[in-house]
């Protein structure tokens, strides 16, 4: 793990925002740990930090021709501050998309996409990729163009078995202040279930759970 990785580690744990229990995630799996970036996220100087390396290596592969970047989108709510802060330091326009009453995934407040756009997708923590899709897919519509993701957090699996039971590799290049491995389960496999531990569901997303 490279410097920036271990300091945004430590901002996290400074931040209380690295939490330990039982939770039900998003995806709808289980875990015993979550992170809440928005504790970290709150703090202005820490949030600039934590993505400083992630600005680093975006605009190194720019300057190598790897691609452009017009405009960085966060899906709501994780990504909004993320988005802000990597649209400060790179000096692109930065918004987001949001869900309507439905849950489905959508662009408002009078935000527009133009044609063949370089987007970055910006996110506080990766897990599945689900998110980051249904915003690729709401931009592509409008003739966007994804060339990249940035996250405070990758958290994905990296087993092949976890990976395909938490969802399809990230299809673009994942740029990320730092890794971690977390164990998640099944619900009907979930060891803290069968200790009758109760579940929080810290995440944003509706589901059906």
């Amino acid at each position: 793990m490279n410097n920036n990785a271990d300091r945004t580690l430590e901002l996290l744990r400074e931040s209380g925002a690295m939490l330990e229990g039982h939770f039900l995630l998003s995806s709808g799996r289980h875990s015993d740990r979550y992170f809440q970036c928005a504790r970290l996220l709150q703090y202005p100087d820490r949030a600039a930090e934590a993505l400083k390396g992630v600005v680093s290596a975006l605009r190194e592969d720019m300057a190598a021709g790897k691609f452009a970047i017009d405009l960085v989108v966060g899906p709501a709510m994780g990504g909004i501050i993320v988005a802000y802060e990597l649209g400060r330091q790179l000096g692109l326009p930065a918004i987001f998309t949001e869900r309507d009453d439905s849950g489905a995934m959508t662009l408002r407040r009078g935000f527009e996409i133009q044609a063949g756009q370089r987007i970055l997708i910006a996110e506080d923590v990766v897990t599945t990729g689900k998110s980051s899709e249904e915003c690729a897919a709401v931009l592509e519509q409008l003739g966007g163009k994804v060339v990249a993701l940035a996250c405070v957090v990758d958290r994905r699996a990296d087993r092949g078995s976890d990976q395909q039971a938490q969802g399809a590799a990230v299809r673009w290049p994942i740029y990320r202040a730092c890794k971690v491995s977390v164990e998640t389960w099944d619900a009907a496999d979930c060891s803290l279930c069968k200790q009758q531990i109760p579940y929080v569901k810290p995440g944003s997303r509706k589901f059906n759970s």
